[in-house]
């Protein structure tokens, strides 16, 4: 999960800012010249605005994530342990057809790991402390299994492609809906030609709200990747290991409840919310994972 929110919390700053540059030099104004949108202007300026927010936050995913999290990089092993954590994804690395990650641990009790990075030959691996010290070697193979599997299926360059699309029709409708508003409230002797305050407030206010339906989107396909992601691990390790990593997630986090912002292994609890809660969960449950890599789905 923390590759994902990085991503997303990457991508809405990144949209706002935009959006605000636009609307500070005049551009959201120019589109309404005249009385009307023009519809081919305002798509080619959404998806500029959409695109550009994914494919940033695409580029900063592997800097945002050694900054946050504090991941130190491991460039000379100095232990037997960082020695075999190299190894293990420089196999694997080369069983999937990809440049060898960059390998890195960071400190926290909770086990953690994630992949990111701006493509396939490009890319982080990372662990937590509390994963290597709460899991076996076997366990831990397959979870850098699942992660290096993320990166070989180009998981994070799709989902940029994906956050582009949604952004891009977040931005158009959230302008359409603004004209909208605002040729509502004009009275019968307003005689302006560009937008008025209600079209910038509530373009803004649909921009947010249009943004939650987006996220929707993205996490379903986060959901439906990490399926793939535990058989491609699988294949890495084995079947049995894979689903003993995910079996050793629930043994750890399904006794007790998560603090807030605290995350899991794979960024998941194993729990999960009902209605729409469920709706905005990067990871299916640890139940359907499991019985998935058991059925060979």
């Amino acid at each position: 999960m923390m590759r994902i929110l990085l991503f997303l919390g990457t991508n809405i700053a990144v949209l706002i800012v935009i959006s605000l540059v636009f609307r500070l030099f005049g551009l959201d104004s120019a589109l309404q010249a005249g009385g009307g949108i023009n519809m081919t202007s305002l798509l080619v300026m959404a998806a500029i605005i959409g695109f550009s927010g994914s494919l940033i936050s695409l580029f900063l995913s592997k800097f945002m994530a050694k900054r946050s999290m504090g991941v130190q990089i491991i460039d000379q092993p100095t232990t037997p342990f960082e020695h075999w954590l190299l190894d293990t994804v420089a196999r694997q690395a080369q069983q999937v057809g990809i440049q060898m990650p960059e390998v890195g641990i960071f400190d926290t009790p909770d086990p953690n790991a994630f992949a990111t990075g701006w493509n396939r030959n490009a890319a982080l691996v990372a662990v937590s402390t509390g994963l290597l010290q709460t899991m076996t070697k076997d366990e831990v193979e397959a979870v850098i299994g699942h992660e290096i599997s993320h990166v070989a299926n180009g998981d994070m360059v799709t989902l940029a492609l994906i956050q582009g699309v949604v952004n891009t029709f977040v931005v158009f409708l959230s302008r359409i809906i603004g004209s909208l508003v605002d040729s509502a409230l004009r009275g019968p002797n307003d005689e302006r030609s560009g937008p008025g305050i209600g079209y910038f407030i509530t373009s803004m206010i649909a921009e947010i709200l249009l943004s939650f339906l987006a996220t929707m989107i993205v996490m379903w396909f986060s959901r439906y990747r990490e399926f793939h992601a535990d058989t491609g691990g699988a294949r890495l390790t084995s079947r049995r290991q894979m689903a003993d990593a995910l079996r050793a997630l629930q043994r750890i986090h399904e006794p007790r409840d998560l603090p807030a912002g605290e995350f899991a292994a794979f960024g998941i609890s194993g729990r999960i919310g009902g209605g729409l809660q469920a709706l905005f969960m990067s990871h299916p449950p640890l139940e359907q994972r499991i019985a998935a890599l058991e059925s060979g789905a």
